[in-house]
């Protein structure tokens, strides 16, 4: 059988190095008329993978505010498509857009594959790149807000309290991506987050048989605490709890946590109120971490949607 010729390739359409993102293309709809946008490449480096990301917008007319979904993992594991397994993803992504919120879900890198400030840069990226194509997306992107559980919620929380105009700003926003542009949120919901990595280092890490699992926080910092701790305290929320007029911040952090005690999230709580901040702090009362031994999950995830629907002004 005779083969057909290959297609030719337009060299005019070939670049190098490859674009610092690409532009969405376009969704899929359901039968229930969300939107769909999967795997849209927000950031690239040499030397990285892709960082990609996924939008699922409501059905019916937007614009929509927009909640960008940070996943957990020590900083050395997780992904985009997977909230913790005490936390249903049907009912994670269904109560978000059942609230009107369009909700987007990003990877970053982990921090064996490049130490902090990394991770944040990315954030900051994924923000930028939600504002630049919120047209073609159908996002609001003055009504913004990130929400993340362990390793998402402590970058959540830098996400809101990280600005241009702060300590380090510069080299804490990066230029990943969309490089330029506003990376601010309007409301931030941390479950169960890192807020201050030097008083962390005190508290031991628990053991984990059969495993060799890397130390999380030498990971994300590519050394110790006490060899780094200009580099701790500048990956701790604390440090810019102070800043001028932080966002709305919801607090959710099992008593009982092994992992992350439940006194970091009364630390970031205590200094946001003590900047003037508005700051809920709730705990799940004998919830280890991810809210093992709960029973309220459903509860908690509702309140969750509850708080950033009201902030963002969803249905408005």
């Amino acid at each position: 059988m005779k083969q057909s010729p290959p297609a030719e390739i337009d060299i005019a359409d070939m670049t190098w190095p490859p674009p610092p993102y690409r532009s969405p293309v376009p969704p899929v709809t359901g039968a229930d008329g969300v939107r769909r946008f999967d795997g849209i490449t927000y950031a690239t480096t040499p030397g990285y993978r892709p960082r990609l990301l996924d939008v699922q917008v409501p059905a019916g007319e937007g614009p929509f505010p927009a909640v960008v979904w940070i996943h957990g993992g020590g900083w050395l594991d997780g992904d985009r498509r997977y909230p913790p397994p005490t936390v249903p993803a049907d009912l994670l992504h269904g109560t978000v857009l059942a609230a009107g919120l369009a909700l987007v879900s990003i990877d970053y890198r982990h921090s064996l594959e490049a130490p902090f400030p990394a991770q944040l840069h990315d954030v900051k990226a994924a923000i930028r790149y939600v504002r630049a194509f919120a047209g073609d997306l159908g996002i609001d992107p003055e009504r913004i807000g990130v929400w993340g559980e362990s390793a998402g919620g402590h970058l959540a929380a830098l996400a809101g309290l990280v600005g241009p105009d702060g300590p380090q700003g510069a080299a804490l926003e990066g230029a990943e991506g969309v490089g330029s542009g506003a990376s601010g949120v309007r409301a931030v919901v941390d479950w169960y987050g890192v807020a201050d990595l030097v008083t962390l280092a005190e508290h031991p890490m628990p053991a984990m048989p059969g495993t060799e699992f890397p130390d999380p926080y030498e990971a994300l910092l590519g050394a110790t605490v006490a060899e780094r701790p200009d580099l701790a305290r500048a990956a701790s929320p604390v440090t810019y709890a102070d800043g001028s007029n932080p966002p709305p911040f919801l607090l959710v952090h099992g008593t009982h946590d092994g992992l992350v005690p439940y006194s970091q999230s009364e630390a970031l709580a205590a200094a946001l109120k003590s900047a003037g901040g508005e700051v809920t702090l709730q705990p799940v009362e004998g919830a280890d971490h991810i809210f093992l031994g709960s029973s309220a999950i459903p509860a908690i995830v509702e309140g969750g949607v509850a708080f950033l629907a009201r902030h963002l002004g969803a249905g408005a």
